[in-house]
């Protein structure tokens, strides 16, 4: 490329392993008759705009156009592109690791974090004060994503356990067999619904936060690392999105970035 690069940009090795999932250049937003984009180009802008929280009027004109930069996003996350190389990434860099493709155990928590947006679903979470959305992640033993699903801060821990459940779950051979989680999850009813309704062969294991004092909660310390990771990316220090599908969208998007980096 001939332009000065961004920390944000991908490498040649980088960009070999995300590009054979993308889907096909030549079906591009626009209509028949309009020239392909650069996808490598596209997905540096994606990246970029992650990385440095800015608004997508405001991405370097590097890039192209920032409407055609958003609209790949956009149109990626309504067809569930950002998820699927998500997922294969998650395969590949479990296996490069000497894992088992797909984990038998994982661990649920949720995030509330403030919304920059007059969006749909935002409302206010009272335990944390926080009016915005709740972001709920699935993460596997290694803290990497297995799935997310972001709804709006006063909706409770329980309900958005089941949602991110439904969505893992549905249509897919999957081995999960435990879940770690706090006690926000804790009750008879949900481990009766997740028998129920996803596996009865699921144990959903509540282990308890000690009562004073800091101390890193054994087992479900990985996904507290995930979200650490996240707020590497600036994007996330709010939730900036109209659409909650765009918000997950972007999560999974910097899911991709940390995996493309360590695959490569």
């Amino acid at each position: 490329m001939n332009r000065q690069g961004y920390p944000s940009d991908v490498t040649d090795a980088q960009w070999a392993i995300i590009a054979p999932l993308l889907p096909n250049p030549n079906k591009v937003p626009g209509g028949p008759g309009r020239p392909p984009a650069d996808l490598r180009l596209i997905v540096n802008g994606i990246f970029y705009q992650a990385k440095a929280g800015c608004q997508w009027r405001l991405l370097p004109h590097e890039f192209g156009p920032w409407q055609t930069v958003y609209d790949y996003f956009n149109r990626w996350s309504r067809d569930g592109v950002w998820a699927e190389v998500m997922e294969a990434l998650h395969r590949l860099e479990r296996e490069r690791q000497g894992r088992a493709p797909e984990p038998m155990t994982g661990s649920i928590d949720s995030q509330s974090v403030k919304s920059a947006t007059q969006g749909n679903a935002v409302g206010f979470d009272g335990g944390k004060q926080t009016k915005g959305r709740k972001r709920h992640l699935l993460v596997d033993t290694l803290g990497l994503m297995l799935t997310v699903v972001v709804m709006a801060a006063n909706v409770g821990d329980r309900a958005g356990l089941k949602q991110l459940l439904r969505g893992y779950f549905d249509g897919a051979t999957r081995w999960l067999r435990k879940i770690w989680v706090d006690g926000g999850y804790d009750g008879v009813p949900l481990k009766a619904w997740l028998a129920r309704v996803i596996s009865p062969s699921i144990d959903l294991d509540v282990v308890q936060r000690p009562s004073s004092g800091f101390h890193l909660v054994k087992r479900r310390w990985v996904v507290e690392r995930t979200f650490s990771w996240l707020f590497n990316d600036r994007r996330h220090s709010k939730d900036y999105e109209v659409l909650t599908r765009n918000s997950e969208a972007m999560i999974q998007a910097a899911m991709i970035h940390l995996l493309a980096r360590r695959l490569a």
